[in-house]
């Protein structure tokens, strides 16, 4: 079935995987939905967020007329997608952090996890820890405060120099570590302020290449891109709307889930 590839996450940080799709798949037309009248997701109860995932993405889907669905939030990810797999009838790609590649090109052995409190605390980010980085110390960052910078970012505000430093501070104390996991995908947004903040150079690893080439790999046939692609919230908000439209997509269309 044609249609676009739609990209959910609760809030703008799945842009940054808009962003690698529009490189791997420049020639594809995509959607975007958010759910931003209940973000964060990460502080809101497990089996609630199910039922709202799935009624929001189902409420997407529908709207969309999209060939996949992108779930590009880590929370999302690991609570809904066999929810969403259930009840859908089209592909559905998930987000996980980035820990085995980390582990691959790390040198000194030490990698660092930054993501909201409820991605770094999951056991499934620590089943992904034991399964590819056994060999590897793996610092643990909390840093629920970057999710809220990058909203601002897409907002058109600047973030907050001095917020940024001090999520990324635990990071430091050991010189050793050489590789940074963006496990949200609100942060690789903040790419350039995130380097700029960090006292050395290390490698930023994130997950949205791979999952682009995940979904080209998946999705054979696709709407054209066109300008003004679809976008989709739950909450009326007119600076999110500029935010979308700096990523190529038309006024936002409100969402009633289910």
């Amino acid at each position: 079935m044609a249609g676009p590839i739609l990209v959910f996450d609760s809030g703008v940080g799945g842009l940054s995987v808009v962003r690698a799709l529009r490189r791997c798949l420049p020639e594809a037309g995509l959607a975007y939905a958010c759910d931003n009248a209940m973000l964060p997701y990460g502080q809101r109860e497990d089996a609630w967020l199910v039922q709202r995932i799935q009624a929001v993405c189902e409420a997407a889907v529908a709207a969309s007329g999209c060939s996949a669905l992108v779930v590009a939030c880590n929370t999302a990810s690991t609570l809904a997608l066999e929810a969403l797999r259930a009840c859908l009838a089209i592909p559905v790609i998930g987000t996980v952090p980035a820990i085995k590649p980390a582990a691959q090109v790390s040198r000194t052995r030490h990698i660092g996890l930054l993501a909201t409190s409820a991605t770094v605390s999951r056991p499934y980010t620590l089943q992904l820890i034991q399964d590819f980085a056994a060999d590897c110390r793996v610092t643990r960052v909390a840093a629920d405060a970057l999710v809220t910078e990058a909203e601002r970012l897409v907002a058109g505000e600047r973030p907050d120099r001095s917020t940024l430093r001090r999520s990324l501070s635990p990071l430091w104390d050991d010189p050793e570590l050489d590789t940074v996991v963006l496990g949200c995908t609100h942060f690789p947004l903040l790419g350039p302020w995130l380097v700029d903040a960090a006292p050395r150079p290390v490698t930023w690893i994130d997950s949205g290449e791979a999952i682009a080439r995940r979904v080209a790999q998946v999705v054979t046939t696709v709407t054209p891109r066109q300008g003004g692609e679809p976008s989709f919230v739950t909450a009326p908000d007119e600076c999110l709307g500029r935010g979308l439209a700096s990523f190529g997509f038309a006024s936002p269309r409100l969402l009633h889930p289910a």
